[in-house]
């Protein structure tokens, strides 16, 4: 399935609507008329729509970039594991001096350039499994809610412990999930953030904390 058939079909049927909380950044949000059933139908490597939909540590990370813009402009930021980009799309608005956004979806691809392009931004995708390479040559690594399962963390815990040692800033943003490395962060900040799924879904404290 072609990228520009995957680009449209989310334009078309995932309405923009402002972020809960973050009001100056738009997405593509799936509702229950969005059909995304349509996309497993056709492609039979559709996984779990997660680009879809709000998640806690990606919230709180963006509010974080856009409440202490000092973390990151003028710098190089990378939005590991980006989802729908929002972490990217708040470095970006913080006058970040690049960002990268890199997924292992083509489908969370689509939707990074389509909120880019919605938030008048430049951003640089990646579609690439990051955690299995060298350090990427930039300043600062955003890792917005990639704790939720043990493997996962392991492989981007090792990354970033291999960016660590080439001094790279490493931000993280979680909602306290079971994986998060929680001896190793120190607190920046907390927010109350709707977590995966609609707008009227329970709230939760995520954090945002740096990786020592």
């Amino acid at each position: 399935m072609s990228q520009d058939w995957v680009r449209r079909f989310i334009a078309a049927n995932l309405p923009v609507l402002p972020v809960p909380g973050i009001p100056d950044i738009c997405l593509h949000k799936a509702d229950p008329q969005s059909g995304l059933r349509h996309l497993a139908e056709q492609d039979l490597q559709f996984g779990s729509p997660y680009w879809a939909h709000y998640w806690g540590g990606g919230l709180a990370l963006a509010r974080y970039l856009l409440d202490r813009p000092e973390s990151v402009a003028g710098r190089r930021v990378l939005d590991l594991g980006a989802g729908s980009g929002i972490v990217g799309i708040a470095a970006a608005k913080a006058r970040a001096a690049k960002v990268y956004a890199a997924d292992v979806d083509p489908y969370a691809i689509a939707a990074i350039e389509l909120n880019a392009a919605l938030n008048d931004v430049t951003i640089d995708t990646v579609l690439a499994d990051l955690t299995k390479s060298e350090p990427p040559d930039v300043d600062v690594i955003c890792v917005g809610d990639l704790f939720y399962e043990a493997a996962l963390a392991e492989s981007v815990i090792a990354l970033l412990d291999r960016c660590l040692a080439r001094e790279i800033m490493i931000l993280i943003g979680d909602p306290w999930r079971t994986h998060l490395p929680t001896s190793r962060l120190r607190l920046l900040a907390e927010y109350t953030v709707p977590d995966f799924g609609e707008i009227t879904a329970k709230t939760r404290p995520a954090g945002v904390f740096a990786l020592g």
